[in-house]
């Protein structure tokens, strides 16, 4: 959302890249990147519910204006297996599709089922794709990711 005057934006970020001076958020929902031209003390992989708007004069950099909410975000690897349930969606899910399901309370389960050789190249694309799954936790309001594995069966948990 923009204000009247069409400069401030309130949206959820991810925070990308961080320097002394410096910090790069993303809008978890329409993909547009800030560069912010301090760092109020961010860190990557946080998400932030802020808003933002353009340094004058040339509105090339951005500066946080208010940050309402700030958690960080993780992603980690089970050595648990896929629970019960989430074999079960599995089972009903074709080879090389995704079943997503809400959690109890808040999250999202999303479950791929890969051809069985493929399994860990699959586990390893969604930690792969920090960016791209991190902002998916930003979006649902999580501060955990936890990937589970067997063969053929990724769940993928988006968990408070």
């Amino acid at each position: 959302m923009t204000d009247d005057a069409g400069t401030e934006k309130e949206s959820t970020f991810l925070v990308t890249h961080v320097e002394s001076d410096s910090a790069v958020l993303k809008d978890v929902h329409d993909g547009q990147v800030h560069t912010l031209g301090s760092n109020p003390d961010l860190d990557v992989d946080d998400a932030v519910e802020a808003t933002v708007a353009p340094e004058p004069p040339m509105e090339v950099t951005y500066r946080v204006v208010e940050v309402t909410e700030r958690r960080s975000l993780s992603i980690e690897e089970s050595e648990e297996p896929p629970t019960v349930h989430e074999r079960e969606l599995a089972a009903e899910t074709p080879t090389g599709e995704l079943a997503r399901e809400p959690r109890a309370g808040i999250g999202e389960i999303h479950v791929l089922t890969p051809p069985e050789s493929e399994t860990e190249q699959a586990v390893a694309d969604v930690v792969d794709d920090r960016e791209g799954t991190l902002s998916r936790a930003a979006r649902l309001g999580v501060n955990r990711v936890e990937i589970r594995s067997d063969p053929g069966i990724v769940s993928v948990r988006y968990m408070p």
